[in-house]
């Protein structure tokens, strides 16, 4: 049953581009496939995770059952492998957290989600924290057309900030580790994919399409605004005395703006990078 159960997930998840329903719905899902530590056969499993920066946790909870999860044993045996978020496909090296560490990453994953600590209560083993930090390589979007990439890429910034929005709004008087965490992790993601797009994508249609160029100058112009309003998201996260409320209402100023952008850029984009890179 929990086989069927998981393989449910796991076709779910790519057939929606990591978007689920149900009681995984606006939930932070990944798939990892493992190397089977002693059948060399590929297992995928979906696990929830946490942002951390440029790498993502997962937690070898078992639902606090004695033994570690089969997953666990088989990245112990083989550390590369595998992940799906739902817009890319990519190669990592999975981490062992180790002493402060790891007694770290757990804190922080217990106080946004306290059902950890119930799973650490429940056994005497000390519940391993992963890190999977991915290797460096090309973008693999699975298969999809550049454009139908770059809108998978969008709706998983959607996803991620619908969920830190949430957190906000859900968030006690005082900002949690984790979700500066959530808040930071997510920043620094649209940052870079901007970037990205400034020193890439953009030059590349300008060049093959110069009657666009009108167009690419108010991407370029929306993303100096939506950096501004990254920078002061950040600012409140790192000051120690910020009200949550008070950062959910940059989220909110952000979520209007970073929406007008995305979906001019796709109107703008998503065929013609379908026809120039198919």
């Amino acid at each position: 049953m929990p086989n069927d159960f998981n393989t449910s997930i796991i076709e779910e998840f790519r057939a929606n581009d990591g978007r689920m329903s149900g009681p995984f719905e606006g939930a932070r899902l990944l798939l990892l496939t493992t190397k089977g530590a002693r059948s060399g056969r590929p297992h995928t499993t979906p696990l929830g995770y946490l942002p951390d920066g440029d790498r993502e946790l997962v937690i070898a909870s078992a639902g606090g059952s004695p033994r570690n999860p089969a997953w666990f044993h088989n990245l112990r045996a083989n550390p590369r492998v595998t992940v799906e978020n739902g817009a890319f496909i990519y190669e990592a090296d999975a981490v062992v957290l180790e002493g402060a560490e790891r007694d770290a990453a757990f804190a922080r994953a217990v106080e946004a989600e306290p059902g950890w600590a119930d799973y650490q209560a429940g056994t005497s083993r000390t519940i391993p924290v992963v890190a999977l930090v991915a290797v460096p390589g090309p973008p693999n979007l699975g298969g999809r057309p550049m454009g139908d990439g770059l809108k998978a890429i969008h709706d998983g910034y959607r996803h991620e900030l619908g969920i830190i929005r949430k957190e906000l709004a859900a968030a006690g008087p005082r900002l949690g580790a984790q979700l500066r965490v959530n808040c930071l992790t997510m920043c620094q993601g649209l940052t870079v994919h901007h970037q990205a797009e400034d020193g890439g994508i953009f030059p590349a249609v300008a060049k093959a399409r110069p009657e666009l160029a009108e167009a690419m100058a108010r991407m370029t112009r929306e993303h100096e605004v939506v950096a501004a309003l990254l920078a002061e998201i950040q600012t409140l996260v790192k000051a120690e005395d910020t009200p949550p409320a008070t950062l959910l209402a940059e989220f909110d100023r952000l979520t209007t703006d970073l929406e007008a952008h995305l979906t001019y850029e796709e109107d703008q984009l998503v065929p013609l990078l379908n026809d120039l890179f198919s």
